[in-house]
C-alpha cells in the first residue's frame, strides 16, 4: 500500500508585498541611474549633449551647482534606502538595520530637502516650479521631522503614518519622471511637460497615502467580534 506524497503548494506573494517590491525596484532604478549621469560628467558636457536640466544649471553660480549635486546625491540616497524602512519583515527581524537606515534617511532628507528649497528658485519651470518644488521640499522635511518626533515619543502608529507621508515625497523622484515621459509624448516637448510636474510629481502620491492611512484607521476602529 502506497501513500501519496503531500506537497506544499508554493506561497504566493501578497498584494502588499508585491506593491513594496515594485516600489523598491523603481526606487532603486531611479536612485542609481538618475544621479549617475551628473556624477560621471560635468554639467557643461551634459548641457552640450542636450540635457535640459543640465542646460539650466550649467551657467549658474558655482554654489548653485554644488547645491544641485548635493540635492541629487542625497535625494537619491533617501530614495534608495527608504524601501527598507517600508518592509515590516526587516523591521521585525533586523530592528537595528531599520534604526540605522532610518537615521541615514533622515539626515539625507534634512540636507537634500534644504538643498531642494534653495534649488526651487532656480528650477526650469519658473514660478510654478518654485511653488511646487519648494512646497515638496518643505513638506518632505516637515513630515520626516514629525516622524522622528513621534518615534522619540514612542508613538509607533503616528511614526509610521508620518514616514509613509515622507516616502510619498521621496518617491516624487520616480513619479516626476513617469509623468514627464507621458507628458512629453502627449504635449510634444520637454518644457511644456515640465511646467506640469512640480505638483503632479507629489500631490497624487500624497493623496494615495492619505487614502491608505484613512482605510487603516477605519479598519482599526472596527471592533473585533469574538464568538
Amino acid at each position: 500500500m502506497t501513500t501519496a506524497a503531500h506537497t506544499t503548494p508554493p506561497r504566493l506573494l501578497s498584494g502588499r508585498t508585491l506593491g513594496v517590491l515594485a516600489l523598491a525596484l523603481t526606487a532603486l532604478a531611479i536612485a542609481v541611474f538618475a544621479p549617475l549621469q551628473y556624477l560621471l560628467q560635468p554639467l557643461q558636457a551634459l548641457a552640450s549633449s542636450g540635457n535640459e536640466i543640465a542646460t539650466n544649471y550649467a551657467p549658474r553660480p558655482a554654489w548653485v551647482r554644488y547645491v544641485f549635486l548635493t540635492h541629487v546625491v542625497l535625494a537619491g540616497t533617501a530614495l534608495l534606502l527608504s524601501p527598507i524602512q517600508l518592509s515590516g519583515r526587516i523591521r521585525a527581524r533586523f530592528p537595528r538595520v531599520h534604526r540605522v537606515t532610518g537615521r541615514i534617511v533622515l539626515v539625507a532628507i534634512a540636507v537634500g530637502g534644504t538643498a531642494g528649497i534653495l534649488l526651487s528658485w532656480f528650477n526650469v519651470a519658473g514660478a510654478v516650479g518654485t511653488a511646487g518644488f519648494g512646497l515638496l521640499a518643505l513638506l518632505w522635511i516637515t513630515f520626516a521631522a514629525l516622524g522622528l518626533r513621534a518615534i522619540l515619543r514612542g508613538d509607533i502608529v503616528s511614526h509610521r503614518a508620518w514616514m509613509m507621508r515622507t516616502f510619498a515625497m521621496t518617491y516624487a523622484a520616480v513619479t516626476l519622471r513617469v509623468w514627464l515621459i507621458a507628458l512629453i509624448i502627449l504635449l510634444g516637448d520637454f518644457y511644456s511637460a515640465y511646467l506640469l510636474v512640480p505638483f503632479l510629481s507629489w500631490v497624487p502620491n500624497l493623496i494615495v497615502v492619505e487614502l491608505i492611512l484613512r482605510r487603516r484607521s477605519r479598519d482599526r476602529a472596527v471592533p473585533t467580534l469574538v464568538a
